[in-house]
């Protein structure tokens, strides 16, 4: 996760994380991605069930029946565990988490539990009752996919009016003082409508949006060649980065991230060293702090079943269960061999990745990608976009 907001437009520097010891029990939400201990965060996908058919969707959602989904008291059985390990945030996610019937009542539950807590969700189906019902819970954010305006994002989401319902949707959260924000996975097919969603923000004064980078995982596996190739990323990337410039000049300081390619991070920096040298130190020390890619380590997964993956996209690779041990149990096994080499990939990965200047802010990118490409889970990430001279070969 890169903050172009944060990183680029100067909205925090080294000294607000060091103020705060760079632990992640006392850093406020926005500095988290910079802490020394890396406590996972954890992307719960609550179920599989979802009421949409997002072509590029990860975790292959779609109408399956609750059966092995966690009953309510197994999730308040895994929201306590992690608050037991000090997780900092919990993200409900699936499927369409709204389609559990006790969604809120785990949300209060990790609320409860002091854990900053997160919704993803596709938007269509929040109602101002549910609205109303997130804010008694105390949830900290809502975030709403949406892949473009109208005709692109009900493609991609395979029901026509998705548009319109999810703005709705967003609307009900604004209504009730929730923090709301976008979330855009960036192809070939939509890349154009970058603009279209700054805009948006714009209009409807939404504080947040994330870019997302694609990864080939669930249905997205199927769509590698639907993929920017490496100018058209880096096109994309000064897109976004001047379109984030133009919003804080204009005093609309909209907070705006890149995810899921750490390349971000290093291409930023080099911009900032041809424009500003004296802010580009300042974003490499940040950089250094943030570590690169965090799967195994800085963010984690627990499936509708009880299943715990590196992250939420590595689905094929299973940990342990969370119905059969803890999760911390799980999470700091050190007779994982696999895990531990993934919580420490950067001595793992081989090519120009092992030989890359950068790896140490990078941390080797995303294995997914790779293993998804290659069958090689340490080849190199094929969506790094940067030049060996860029990264010093």
């Amino acid at each position: 996760m890169i903050g172009i907001s944060k990183l680029y437009c100067g909205t925090i520097e080294a000294s607000d994380v060091l103020r705060y010891g760079r632990r992640s029990k006392d850093l406020p939400s926005h500095l988290l991605q910079f802490s020394e201990d890396k406590k996972p965060v954890v992307v719960w996908n609550c179920t599989r069930r979802c009421n949409l058919k997002c072509v590029h969707c990860y975790s292959k959602s779609d109408s399956d029946d609750a059966s092995r989904e966690l009953t309510t008291d197994e999730g308040k059985r895994l929201i306590d565990s992690l608050a037991s390990f000090g997780v900092p945030v919990i993200l409900f996610s699936g499927g369409e988490p709204l389609l559990r019937s006790d969604l809120c009542e785990l949300l209060a539950h990790a609320t409860e539990k002091s854990i900053r807590t997160v919704v993803s969700t596709n938007g269509t189906l929040i109602t101002p009752q549910h609205a109303q019902a997130f804010k008694k819970a105390g949830i900290s954010y809502v975030g709403v996919s949406l892949d473009g305006t109208q005709t692109v994002n009900d493609r991609f989401r395979g029901v026509a009016g998705a548009f319109e319902k999810a703005m709705v949707g967003i609307e009900n959260c604004r209504a009730e003082g929730i923090k709301v924000g976008l979330r855009f996975t960036i192809t070939k097919h939509n890349h154009a409508e970058v603009p279209e969603v700054f805009r948006i923000l714009r209009e409807q004064k939404i504080p947040r949006v994330c870019f997302y980078h694609l990864v080939y995982s669930g249905r997205g596996s199927q769509m590698v060649g639907e993929d920017l190739d490496r100018q058209q990323t880096r096109s994309v990337v000064d897109r976004i980065i001047n379109e984030t410039a133009l919003l804080h000049r204009n005093g609309y300081p909209a907070e705006v991230l890149t995810v899921d390619n750490h390349a971000d991070g290093v291409y930023l920096y080099l911009r900032l060293l041809r424009e500003d040298p004296e802010r580009a130190a300042k974003v490499l020390q940040l950089l250094e702090y943030n570590g690169g890619n965090a799967s195994g380590h800085g963010i984690g997964c627990v499936s509708w079943d009880g299943s715990v993956h590196p992250d939420q996209f590595w689905r094929h690779l299973v940990l342990g269960n969370v119905r059969e041990r803890g999760f911390a149990d799980i999470w700091t096994d050190r007779d994982n061999e696999l895990l531990m080499k993934i919580k420490n990939k950067k001595s793992h990965v081989t090519g120009r990745c092992a030989r890359c200047r950068w790896l140490g802010i990078c941390g080797g990118n995303f294995r997914v990608r790779a293993e998804a490409v290659t069958g090689d889970l340490w080849a190199p990430d094929p969506a790094c976009y940067l030049s060996d001279e860029e990264i010093g070969l």
